[in-house]
């Protein structure tokens, strides 16, 4: 006769997993308990410059996270897939550009935008216009210009150019997903449809899980994206972009590539852009586009969050559209 052994509760519960985010707390808190020690440690200038980039990156993007994905949590929770769809428009020709006009009331940064979108895309929102939110919010939005005019007193063209710019690149890259893209370059956690919530519990139970959740993956990866930029801001001597004054296209093509690698926040690269007192307008404006389209930061948030194949062909798609775009608002607007 064959006895049936029966599981308890406590051999069948999942086991807790330790996430990304966990690790870095840790991190963080023997790097403070240490401080003395590390110092001693990594008394090398590049090591030293390095974490203080990586530092920095962390800092400057992770309340903006923060913001992304609490608005993320709430989009999932409250706003139902049939109410996002009522206010777009159906035609993806017209959506897009409503699309890109939303991110310039949204003031998050290109951290913030990753998780919203992967949210939009949940709740059915078409890709095309989750993809146009995801360049426009963090370009266009009233802090990322006001700083710009700020860093550039007196020159009001340099503001109407990187909006025209940034703005021209989102629309752009949405129509393009709308007659090219496909869906199955998503990760299925990218495409996994959320349930229709009826009780406020379960609501605000979905709220902060989601927001949790988002923080978790995308937290991971931003510290990835911080590591790579501050690699790479110790490799690339700053005395490249001293020789570039008189060479504007060449300044074009090297501008546009540290955009890419330096991973600065929307917020604060007008600032570091404009002390390169030297350097023409035209490659400071590629630089000012690009930066929040496509770094190695946001290509680290992206493969994370919404999926490497979506990743590997979206990055260098919106690198080379930013390009043309800051470039053809550049000769029409900036003084020559």
């Amino acid at each position: 006769m064959t006895e049936t052994v029966q599981e308890s509760p406590r051999q069948t519960r999942p086991r807790r997993r330790i996430t990304s985010l966990e690790i870095l707390c840790v991190l963080l808190v023997l790097a403070i308990v240490g401080q003395g020690w590390l110092a001693d440690l990594l008394d090398v200038k590049a090591i030293q410059t390095g974490a203080t980039i990586f530092v920095a990156v962390c800092v400057q993007a992770l309340p903006f996270l923060v913001i992304g994905v609490l608005i993320s949590g709430a989009i999932a929770a409250f706003v139902s897939a049939d109410r996002l769809r009522k206010l777009l428009p159906k035609r993806a020709a017209l959506a897009v550009p409503v699309a890109g006009v939303a991110g310039v009331a949204l003031p998050n940064c290109e951290c913030a935008a990753v998780p919203v979108t992967r949210r939009l895309i949940q709740q059915q929102v078409p890709a095309s216009v989750a993809v146009t939110f995801l360049l426009a919010a963090p370009a266009v939005n009233p802090i990322v210009l006001v700083a710009t005019a700020v860093a550039f007193p007196g020159e009001p063209r340099m503001v109407l150019a990187r909006f025209l710019g940034s703005f021209a690149t989102a629309v752009v890259m949405g129509w393009v997903w709308a007659r090219f893209g496909r869906m199955e370059w998503f990760a299925e956690r990218a495409l996994r449809r959320l349930p229709d919530q009826h009780d406020d519990r379960d609501r605000w139970g979905v709220f902060f899980e989601t927001a949790r959740q988002d923080l978790v993956d995308a937290g991971g990866f931003l510290v990835v994206g911080g590591l790579t930029a501050a690699l790479l801001n110790v490799v690339v001597p700053p005395s490249w972009t001293d020789a570039l004054g008189e060479q504007v296209l060449l300044g074009v093509v090297v501008m546009a590539v540290l955009a890419v690698v330096l991973a600065l926040c929307s917020e604060a690269d007008a600032f570091v852009v404009a002390s390169l007192s030297t350097m023409p307008l035209l490659p400071k404006l590629v630089f000012l586009v690009v930066g929040p389209a496509i770094d190695v930061k946001l290509f680290a948030l992206q493969a994370g969050t919404l999926g490497r194949r979506f990743a590997l062909r979206f990055a260098p798609m919106t690198f080379a559209v930013a390009v043309l775009c800051a470039v053809v608002v550049g000769v029409v607007v900036l003084p020559s």
